[in-house]
This record gives C-alpha cells, structure tokens and sequence, in this order.
C-alpha cells in the first residue's frame, strides 16, 4: 500500500474535494433543518447543570473570543465553543440519530463546524458543506465497524469527522489536513463505559469532548505539528486497537481527482445523490433521523405505540402486566443493563426502554419533565417499572435499522390484550418530520428564552443559510 493510500489520506482528499456546489439541493435543504434543530437543542438545554459546567470552563480557559457560546453574550476560543456548544445540544437527547452498525448522533458535529466556521469568518455555503462533510465522515464509519461491541464508545469516530470538518474550514492544505487526522485519532478512543449502566453527565459531553479534541487537532496541524502514521493502519494503529480492519467505499476518500480537485463530471445528481469519482452516493445526511421526544432513538417507537395505547382509552391502572418486543441492540443499549430498570439519574432514565414507555403511557407524553428527578424518582413508576419485561423478538431484529420496528402487548386486568406495533416513528426517514414540525420543535425549546423576533429572525436566516457571508447576525439570534 502506498502512503497516499492509507485511509487518513483518502479521507483528506474528500475533505478538501466537498465544496457546496457538489451539494444535491435535498441536501442542501437537510442541513439547513439539522442547523434549526440542533440550535433548538443547544438553547433547550441551557440552564441543565452540565451545559453550565461545560460553560463555565469555556468562558474560564478561553481567552480568545473567536466564537460564540450559544445563549450566552460571550465568547470563547473556538475549541471550547464547540466543546461547550457540543455538551447542550446531547444534554436533553434530543438531536438527531444515525443507525447502522455503530449508532451515532451526527448533528452533535454542528457546534464545532460553527465554531470553525464562524472564528475564520465563513460563509453559509462553507458551514454547509463542512456539516455534509462531518455526516458523511462519522457515518460512514459508523457503517464500516461497531466499536461498542470492543469497549469503544460511538464517539470515538467523532475526533475523526470533527478534526475534516475543522481542517476544511480553517482552509487547511492536504498535508496539514491529514496530520489533523492523524492527531484526532492517536488522542480520540473513548470507553464505552460512557454509556454502560448508571449513566452520568459524561454521557452528553463525550462527544463534545471529541469535538474539541478534533478541532484541537486541526488547530495543531495549522501550525505544523504532525502526527503518528499511518494512524489507521499501523502495527499500533486505529484498526488494530480500536476497530478491527475496514473499508470505507469509493465514493468517500476514493480518487476524486488526479491531485486534490473534483474529477470531470463530478457533482450534485438527482435528489440526495452525487457523482463522486465516477461512483454515485446518497449522502448520509439524508439516512438519518431526528427526534420527537428527548430520548434514546431506540425508545422512540415504543414511546409512539405507548401514547397510542393511551388513545385507545388504556391506562397504567388497567395494565396487568405489558411485553415489549424489540430489536436486539434495542434490548442491548436500553434494556440490559439493571440500571436502566430502576434508574436513578436524567441520563439513566433517557436511555431506559421500559421507563420511557412506562411514562408515556402514564403521563400522555415524553419531554423534558419526564426526567425530573421527582418523576424518576416517583415510586408509582418504579413499580410500574416491575410489571414490563422487555424481549428480542428475532424477525423484528431482522428489520433493524432500515427501520426500529417495536411492538407493545399489554395484558390487561380485566384478561383483555392490546397489541400495539410501531415500525417508523416520527423522524424517521420512512415517516420524517416536516419543516413546520421542525421549526415548532425549535419554538418550543426556545419558548421564554429568546426573543419572539429572535426566534422568527433566527428561522429566517437559517432558512437561507446559502446566501449569509458570515454567521454573525444568525448567531446573535441566540443570545439569552
């Protein structure tokens, strides 16, 4: 294999190749919803104790104001911007998710991509190729090699997409931008006891963590420091460690051009697709899902078929005993562990399968009140807790994750059953959320915290995101 073979090279020169103009316009237009969505979650979250923690570092260390800390009239160096941005937007779980063999929340990408991008002064057109860019970098990992099932978070492949994203909106050239690269993943492997049983208020900041190791990264390679190579192939390196050797396909990291440019006749194709290389990709962002309740993506079809069941008139007073069938990584992720049966804490409670139905059956609804401590807490719910049972259910793995198919069986007192089955929640590419629903998700975290003319100002300019030569008047929409 020669050097410029390796995968931290392939990966350089598809940064450097994606300009916005390669952007199919659904793409375009996804982005520009994930922007609306993400800032929602980061301003939703803004009083929670580890968005303050987070803050407080930031606004503390970084003496350079290059970026902004959203909701706050200050500004701080752009790798705790996106450090403390990065730990808002997955404090309440509410951003977006990606599911292969490695799940992943993509947008917590944004906050550095808006850092990067707003310290060197770029336009709406480079903070939406550069968020393209994270989405296809982390997802496509995420589709190569499952990581949890040898100890390593999800986030882990975070410092890689991040530290692209930084590099290509720093304007870094091709060999700085694969030193990033190999400084993002010599420092990147985070455990996965981040997410393995009574979850603590690291669960929403590891990624953020990555974010800012990945932009750190970028930020060394600037001024010419180099990093350990070949990072993923090495006797040492990623794939020995980390992940166990993979590919990534053609169309990402593959032969764009003879040097760092587009090759004749590449760019945008029909709908979310683009020629890459003389290959044709769907772009990732389009294959993930955003969120209609503040929990676990798994949980969000047993959260939909419990609230049907309330429809249909059932109550928890009525309910004997309820089976949820699920998936196999749904049962592995929030259901296994016997923290999750009787949680204790928010981060417990968001990512516990049988809690998040037990409340929406209970209280008609799943937001950010349901992981109250007084709610988690609540022994009426605790003991529901000990009437559910959660089970794989082999065909219903076979469908996982082209869809996140659940079904509820509530076995009621007086010997009636109830069958509920939920394949595509709200969200999901198979039953998206329209952009109205995306900007009344917005409006209702911003809701007593901004402005209205902040929020119908903000909605306004991230709809045309495309045209803004710099992301200052978007931002100042969000100052508290």
């Amino acid at each position: 294999m020669k050097e410029t073979d390796d995968l931290a090279h392939r990966l350089a020169r598809y940064a450097l190749w994606l300009e916005f103009e390669h952007l199919p316009p659904a793409v375009v237009h996804e982005v520009k919803r994930r922007v609306i969505d993400t800032v929602g979650c980061t301003l939703g979250a803004y009083a929670a104790e580890p968005c303050k923690a987070a803050r407080a570092v930031a606004l503390e260390l970084g003496r350079e104001p290059e970026a902004s800390v959203i909701g706050s009239p200050v500004a701080t160096s752009m790798d705790l911007a996106a450090m403390a941005n990065g730990v808002a937007v997955r404090y309440l779980d509410f951003n977006d998710t990606y599911l292969s063999l490695e799940p992943a929340h993509p947008s917590d990408n944004i906050p550095a991509a808006l850092a990067v991008a707003e310290a060197g002064g770029r336009s709406g057109k480079d903070l939406i190729a550069a968020i393209a860019l994270a989405y296809e970098v982390q997802c496509r990992l995420a589709d190569a090699a499952s990581i949890r099932a040898r100890g390593w978070d999800h986030v882990t492949y975070g410092a890689f997409s991040t530290a692209l994203v930084a590099a290509k909106l720093m304007g870094l050239d091709f060999g700085r931008t694969v030193q990033a690269v190999n400084l993002a993943g010599v420092t990147s492997p985070t455990l996965r006891q981040t997410r393995a049983g009574e979850l603590s208020m690291w669960k929403g900041a590891a990624f953020a963590n990555s974010a800012r190791n990945g932009v750190f990264a970028a930020l060394l390679a600037r001024h010419g420091m180099t990093g350990p190579a070949p990072i993923f192939e090495g006797e040492m390196g990623f794939f020995q460690q980390v992940s166990g050797p993979f590919a990534l396909p053609d169309a990402l990291g593959g032969e764009p051009a003879a040097g760092d440019g587009p090759a004749e006749g590449d760019g945008p194709a029909e709908g979310g697709e683009a020629a890459v290389g003389g290959a044709v990709t769907r772009f990732k962002i389009l294959d993930s899902f955003l969120k209609r309740f503040p929990a676990e993506y798994h949980s969000q079809a047993g959260i939909e078929a419990a609230l049907e069941l309330r429809r249909r008139g059932v109550t928890a007073d009525q309910v004997e005993r309820m089976t949820i069938k699920t998936f196999l990584v749904g049962v592995e992720i929030i259901a296994k562990d016997p923290e999750k049966w009787h949680p204790k804490t928010r981060e417990t409670a968001d990512h516990s399968l049988p809690y998040c139905v037990a409340a929406a059956l209970m209280d008609g609804t799943i937001s950010p009140a349901q992981f109250s401590e007084a709610r988690i807490t609540d022994p009426v719910i605790q003991g529901f807790l000990n009437r559910i049972a959660v089970m794989e259910d082999e065909d219903l793995t076979a469908k996982y994750p082209d869809g996140i198919p659940t079904v509820l069986e509530a076995y009621l007192k007086s010997g009636e059953v109830q069958t509920v089955r939920q394949d595509y929640p709200r969200g999901h590419f198979g039953n998206p959320m329209t952009d109205r629903e995306v900007e009344e998700k917005f409006l209702e975290q911003t809701g007593g915290l901004l402005a209205p003319a902040q929020r119908k100002e903000f909605l306004r300019l991230a709809w045309d995101l495309e045209h803004l030569e710099d992301l200052g008047p978007l931002l100042a929409q969000t100052i508290i």
